[in-house]
């Protein structure tokens, strides 16, 4: 199997969960980066051209790397990826959308309607502000290079021009949302949508708002399930997918957005017994491919040790401003991250000690470098 990128957050557990169904498992990574993964025993990483740098030829080396290897197909793990793969034909198979599929993947614009359609309720940008001002776009090609922009809060209509003007391409302005983050996991093949499972944030690595650094397992909705068959459904999707969400106080589930492959959070779904690459993979080779999911999964609590740390020490420094009112304590908090018995971790396997580690060391380090 060939995977990429290997710097994505889900590349480990998808690797990992991949290897342990048998599968010899090579991951493209940017050249001159450091992943995680590059500490495995049982994955080999290939460098290819970054698409920052140069997107054509990031294209050109992923598809160097299937004529070398040979894999039985290839899975993307980003957008990035997503978008580099289902730029070429490959004289393998795509274990992730193609064509209107990846367009839809990559384009919210598309995923909004879609979700109208289904019945899900989706912030607009009618009423009083504060706003969120987003690329429309996951990535966008500029001069040649494969960009991903990023949004911003605007708190008036001068600051939304301004935010509208800096991002490279079409934007999406949405009132904001104060809420908790869940999401709804599933597989559609030719018979139906299936296989749900979902998780809801416990923490996040910058308590403002950002990735969970701890999730635990929840039971899908009724309402839901439906909604999200309804849009999956409508729009002819095959394969793995995430519906992310976000429950508000009142209790409504508002829509952000659909991810198209591997999610942040696969690490819960796999030790649950939800192999969602190894199905992406079976259905790639035999389109007939119908998983069957487990009965009666545990209830997990899942967590990133590096994103943990780092929501740790924020919370130390402490807050200021607007955030002073509701930031977390710093004793609740340390009570609250103390390992328990029970609980699982990103990224650990029994002789992979090597991967935990860099990834946890990346992650803290990360952050501190872009803060400085």
């Amino acid at each position: 199997m060939l995977v990429g990128f290997a710097e994505a957050l889900a590349a480990p557990e998808a690797a990992f969960c991949l290897a342990e169904h048998g599968y010899r498992v090579v991951a493209f990574t940017r050249r001159g980066s450091r992943p995680a993964l590059a500490a495995s025993r049982r994955v080999e990483v290939v460098e290819v051209t970054a698409p920052e740098d140069d997107a054509d030829a990031c294209v050109r080396d992923i598809a160097d790397a299937v004529e070398r290897h040979r894999p039985v197909a290839v899975l993307p793990l980003d957008d990035h990826a997503l978008w580099a793969c289902s730029r070429k034909d490959l004289p393998v198979p795509l274990a992730g959308p193609t064509g209107e599929r990846a367009r839809f993947a990559l384009d919210k614009r598309d995923q909004i309607a879609a979700a109208l359609a289904a019945g899900l309720a989706v912030p607009g940008g009618e009423g009083a502000g504060p706003w969120f001002v987003k690329p429309a776009l996951a990535v966008v090609e500029h001069e040649g290079r494969l960009l991903r922009p990023t949004g911003a809060l605007a708190r008036d209509e001068d600051e939304i021009e301004a935010l509208t003007a800096r991002i490279d391409g079409p934007v999406l302005v949405q009132r904001v949302v104060s809420g908790v983050g869940e999401g709804v996991f599933g597989f559609a093949t030719a018979s139906g949508v299936g296989a749900f499972s979902g998780h809801r944030r416990i923490r996040m690595m910058n308590p403002r708002g950002s990735g969970s650094s701890a999730c635990r397992s929840v039971p899908v909705p009724d309402e839901l399930r439906d909604a999200a068959e309804r849009l999956m459904e409508g729009i002819g999707w095959r394969g793995l997918f995430m519906v992310e969400l976000l429950r508000d106080q009142d209790g409504t589930a508002w829509f952000m957005e659909v991810n198209g492959r591997a999610w942040g959070s696969m690490a819960l779904a796999v030790r649950r017994g939800y192999p969602y690459p190894v199905w992406a993979v079976r259905q790639a080779l035999d389109p007939a491919f119908a998983p069957e999911p487990p009965e009666g999964p545990p209830e997990l609590l899942c967590r990133h040790l590096g994103r943990e740390l780092v929501h740790l020490l924020a919370v130390l420094r402490g807050a200021s401003g607007a955030d002073a009112g509701r930031w977390p304590g710093r004793g609740e908090t340390l009570r609250a991250m103390l390992p328990r018995r029970g609980d699982r971790w990103y990224n650990w396997r029994r002789g992979e000690a090597g991967v935990f580690l860099r990834d946890t060391y990346e992650t803290v380090a990360g952050q501190i470098r872009s803060r400085t």
